[in-house]
């Protein structure tokens, strides 16, 4: 082992040296850049240091010296490849410079600094920070830059275009440390607030965009257990992922009162393993990009032990000391005391791993060089790839145009979803005009949306006088002075966003405003979810969380000692539990238990159960019988949803009342078969509308404004029309109903033995013969459990618009029968809602459609909703029921094991493919476009280019006509529904137009350049790159969710 020490690598200072805060090592090995107090970045070469003992080395030693930051630098850090430089400040702004092979300038006339012996440029100035950047790192494939600070954000940064693709806010304090995953699965960051957070991630395209990365980077898991009791005093908490991918090692944890460094296993996000030798907080961690064996280069290893690879990791912190650690040895390999005079404050190995650069508070760059064996042998480099392979590393290609046409298309796809961008962002600020296309001004139902001022048009402001202003004020900004930190006098720096201006980073907001959109006020949807972009949801704490805020501190009780609520609150979030606090008026409080705000619900009064047929006991199905009530009660308002009914001013407010009264239990005449009649009435804004009786004791009523409906105990279901003028005779069933719901002229009756019954009662027809639930409660016994489980119940029924049965279960599941293959699909499970991405659950958006209208006044499909309406239901359940923690600790589990690399990835294509053959099925239209386009996005976005393809000639499939028009049979034809499969020859899928639909698919695939041979040939089928479509034509691809 060897220390050098160069007394000439330094930052200079009027009276001492800077404090260095950061070094990194070049990719090829051969720059060292330094960052320091004096604002200045320097690159310095390594050969140099190595030969900073030979007096007769005259080679340049700094071979650049950078000054762009206005304040002290905390970071810096080389790309993978070496291109780009990036530097981070107290001035909240990361630098980008480049290599420019030019010759460099020349040095500036007076000044003390050396002349540059290369030439790094600026590049960009990023903002994002509002408060100092504390560290920033690469993904080791380029993709992305992250950068984290004091204002407790981690930004995510394209590494093509530099544009702000996402502000993650998971983070309560600090966050002061960040490393990537060399498999290119995950970074993870550290914090002040005693945790290290862990987010998946997928390496984006070139073309990402902010809009693109929505349900990128999320949250896997956090971290809390070895941070519980560690020291806020530290200025750093740099870790470091290990080159097998397999641990973390992160600085400032603590075991019991004494300092250590924790080993976190990947997967189980567990850190029991800690390294403990230092006597103060450990600030930096560092693992050395190789893995070593004991043996030397060509030796073999005993027979029967195979070689074992070894990582090796460097740690450094504020007691001033260097430790090598070595996963072969639980004893440091180096202790170097007193290496320097301050804390140390960065680590950085070369890349052949057989020396370590330290930098430190007092100025200095200590360098530790080892002979070969002192570590271990270092492996060839390809032994990395080959221990990363079990994780699934994924680092693709960037792909290059092979023809015009693809370069158009591309363009043309890009153009289409940056118009969409400028729409939302108008609607984001209240614009509800619309944009003239071609110099005429855009209209809306023929009208023109020009303002008028007693039928004269009013003029538009210049766009000159615009243009002018904006260069007045941008000739103001650059020639703005300031008085540096010496007291001179300069031009103050204009900082230029690294959006460009091409594209918003700001989130994409999707609304829609009434007026533009020439609905009623009244019928425009509440909110719209867009579905093209899976959701993010609400911040950890909910509505309060996102209005109040989650920074907040600790409430401290009277009379306990310091820093006990936290103390609970941490002993609680153990073993991966989320604890529930609340927002007192002096900060967080563990929840308290609190009894319901109406107390007890109260049971219905009742008479006696339904009496039960003997005979029905063998029965396979035997679902629950309701008791029969002396009052059974319904209230609907005028569209015919129900309503609440259960106080008389409740009451007063529906718009039907529909109610029976049974008789009571005693008999008037004292004879038991001597009973009162049941009495039914309907009531309209509390006017009777009409009286009816019948025999026997009613058990389920309901209805609409298409007609109403009873069922009795006897398992007789009598229907009336709106005005009480029966329309049939009892219709009799086999048992007593259970279920009975109805939806405009359709009508569900779900009996005791699970037989399901639909009629259309416009036409007194049934659409298919009685079905049993059988088939789904069997199906449903058999879980992921040991032994098979109790069958679940049914929690909710009903109908759509095509009188299809909805079922969902207390399990989770939703199914839904399918008359034209006489048989059940299940549309949802719990395996979604933990395996895939596109879990999109909180928003109700897709519901309000149900209730909206089209411009002519056509009803838009209620089924839109019903498979939102079924997750959220798959979520509800499960969360009750707590199985989703044990899944994702399963799946968690899985994703770090050998063969499960593309699991999510996966499961998430398969959670749409699923939901696009479910709408398809049900008829939901407005669902069926909006998760095909999602489908053909990832499919672009994964390069799945036999899925993609197979996709396009489906859709076109329908379009060319077939040679043999009899091709299939009349067999093959029975029980088809026009426009519902994918082979249907009537040009429509799902209500949609095949070339409608390809049109859309093709626009969201042409910016992904590895598909562009499948969708170049789609799109010349098409026109799209046509003269007369690129000069005016068609802009519906402009609209479509992307």
């Amino acid at each position: 082992m060897r220390i050098v020490k160069p007394v000439w690598l330094a930052h200079p200072g009027e009276k001492k040296d800077h404090e260095i805060y950061s070094c990194h090592i070049s990719p090829d090995g051969e720059r060292l850049v330094t960052g320091a107090g004096d604002g200045y970045v320097r690159i310095w070469s390594t050969e140099a240091i190595y030969n900073a003992t030979d007096a007769t080395y005259d080679k340049p030693k700094q071979l650049a010296s950078m000054s762009y930051h206005s304040g002290t630098i905390h970071t810096v850090r080389f790309s993978p490849g070496g291109k780009f430089l990036a530097s981070g400040a107290d001035d909240r702004i990361v630098c980008i410079y480049n290599h420019d092979p030019t010759p460099p300038p020349q040095a500036t006339f007076g000044s003390s600094e050396s002349p540059p012996v290369e030439n790094w440029r600026l590049f960009r100035r990023l903002i994002g920070h509002e408060n100092d950047v504390q560290d920033l790192g690469w993904s080791y494939d380029g993709t992305i830059l992250v950068s984290v600070g004091l204002d407790s954000k981690v930004v995510v940064w394209s590494g093509f275009t530099f544009e702000k693709l996402k502000t993650l806010t998971s983070h309560l304090s600090h966050v002061k440390g960040i490393t990537f995953d060399p498999a290119n699965k995950y970074f993870a960051t550290a914090s002040d607030d005693r945790s290290i957070r862990i987010f998946r991630f997928t390496s984006p395209s070139q073309n990402t965009t902010a809009t693109d990365s929505v349900n990128n980077f999320m949250l896997e898991t956090t971290i809390v257990q070895p941070f519980v009791s560690s020291p806020l005093t530290t200025y750093f908490r740099r870790c470091s992922w290990g080159p097998d991918g397999a641990h973390i090692a992160a600085a400032n944890a603590v075991n019991g009162p004494v300092s250590a460094i924790a080993i976190i296993e990947r997967g189980t996000w567990a850190g029991e393993t800690t390294l403990i030798g230092h006597e103060a907080p450990v600030e930096v961690c560092a693992f050395s990009p190789r893995l070593y064996s004991q043996l030397k280069p060509g030796q073999s290893p005993p027979a029967g032990h195979p070689d074992q690879h070894t990582t090796v990791i460097a740690c450094g912190g504020a007691d001033k000391s260097l430790s090598i650690w070595t996963t072969s040895s639980p004893r440091p390999l180096v202790v170097a005391a007193d290496a320097v005079n301050k804390s140390i404050t960065d680590i950085a190995w070369n890349p052949s791993g057989d020396a370590v650069f330290v930098s430190s508070a007092d100025g200095t760059i200590v360098v530790v060089g080892f002979e070969p064996g002192e570590l271990g042998y270092a492996k060839d480099v390809t032994e990395n790839d080959r221990s990363l392979s079990k994780f699934g590393t994924s680092r693709k290609g960037m792909g290059f145009p092979e023809t015009t046409d693809a370069l158009l298309l591309e363009e043309m796809s890009k153009a289409g979803e940056q118009k969409q961008l400028e729409g939302r962002m108008g609607a984001l600020m209240g614009d509800s005009s619309q944009p003239a296309t071609n110099g005429v001004p855009a209209t809306i139902n023929g009208t023109s949306t020009e303002k008028q001022v007693n039928g004269v048009a009013t003029p538009k402001p210049d766009a000159t006088d615009k243009n002018d202003k904006d260069q007045e004020k941008l000739e103001r900004l650059k020639n703005r002075v300031e008085i540096t930190k010496d007291g001179k006098k300069r031009i103050k720096p204009l900082l230029i966003s690294s959006s460009g201006g091409a594209e918003s980073s700001l989130p994409q907001t999707r609304l829609v405003n009434a007026s533009a959109a020439g609905v009623a006020a009244d019928e425009a949807p509440k909110s719209i979810l867009d579905l093209s972009k899976p959701f993010d949801g609400l911040p950890k704490g909910g509505i309060q969380a996102l209005l109040l805020g989650t920074k907040r501190k600790f409430a401290e009780m009277e009379g306990e000692e310091e820093g006990y609520t936290q103390k609970v609150i941490d002993a609680a979030s153990q073993n991966g539990r989320v604890p529930i606090v609340e927002h007192a008026a002096d900060g967080l409080v563990p929840a308290a238990t609190r009894p319901a705000k109406t107390g007890q619900e109260p049971t219905p009064e009742w008479i006696r159960p339904a009496v039960l047929n003997p005979a029905l006991t063998t029965s396979q199905v035997r679902l629950s019988v309701p008791k029969i009530r002396t009052h059974v009660v319904a209230g609907y308002d005028h569209s015919g949803k129900p309503t609440d009914v259960s106080s008389e001013p409740l009451r007063n407010k529906a718009d039907y009342v529909f109610e029976a009264r049974n008789a009571p239990a005693a008999s008037l005449t004292g004879r038991a078969q001597d009973r009162e009649p049941c009495r039914i009435t309907l009531t309209r804004k509390n006017q009777p509308m009409w009286q009816d009786f019948l025999p026997r004791n009613v058990l389920l009523i309901t209805g609409n404004e298409e007609f109403w409906a009873a069922a009795d105990e006897t398992g007789s279901i009598f229907l009336w029309t709106p005005f009480g003028r029966r329309l049939n005779s009892a219709i009799v069933m086999e048992a007593q109903p259970v279920v009975l719901e109805c939806y405009d002229s359709w009508l569900l009756c779900i009996n005791s033995v699970g037989m399901c019954y639909v009629w259309n009662v416009k036409t007194l027809t049934s659409p298919h013969p009685p079905v049993s639930v059988a088939p789904v409660l069997d199906a449903a016994v058999y879980s992921l459990a040991a032994h098979p489980t109790g069958a679940p119940a049914i929690t909710n029924a009903r109908l759509n618009s095509e009188g299809r049965i909805i079922i969902t279960l207390s399990n989770g599941e939703g199914y839904a029968y399918a008359p034209q293959m006489y048989c059940w699909q299940r549309l949802s499970e719990v395996w979604w809602a933990v395996g895939s991405q596109y879990w999109n659950t909180t928003d109700s958006g897709v519901v309000d459609v149900m209730s909206s209208k089209k411009k002519d006044g056509e009803k838009v499909n209620p089924a839109a909703g019903i498979l939102p309406w079924m997750e959220r239901r798959t979520t509800t359940e499960t969360l009750l029921r707590g199985r989703a923690y044990f899944l994702q600790r399963l799946i968690k589990v899985l994703l770090s094991r050998e063969g499960y690399e593309s699991f999510e990835s996966s499961v998430s294509i398969a959670h749409l493919e699923n939901r696009i053959a479910g709408a398809l099925m049900l008829g939901s239209k407005d669902e069926f476009k909006l998760y095909l386009l999602m489908y053909a996005k990832r499919l672009g976005a994964e390069g799945l280019r036999l899925k993609a393809e197979e996709l396009l000639r489906t859709l076109v499939g329908g379009i060319v006509d077939t040679d043999d028009p009899s091709a299939q049979s009349l067999a093959a034809k029975k029980n088809v529904i026009e426009g519902r499969s994918w082979e249907d020859e009537s040009g429509l899928v799902c209500g949609w137009d095949r070339k409608e639909l390809l049109k859309d698919v093709v626009m969201l695939l042409g910016k992904h350049r590895d598909m562009q041979r499948v969708t170049v040939p789609y799109a010349r089928y098409l026109g799209v790159l046509d003269k007369e479509t690129l000069n005016g034509g068609s802009n519906d691809a402009d609209a479509m969710a992307s």
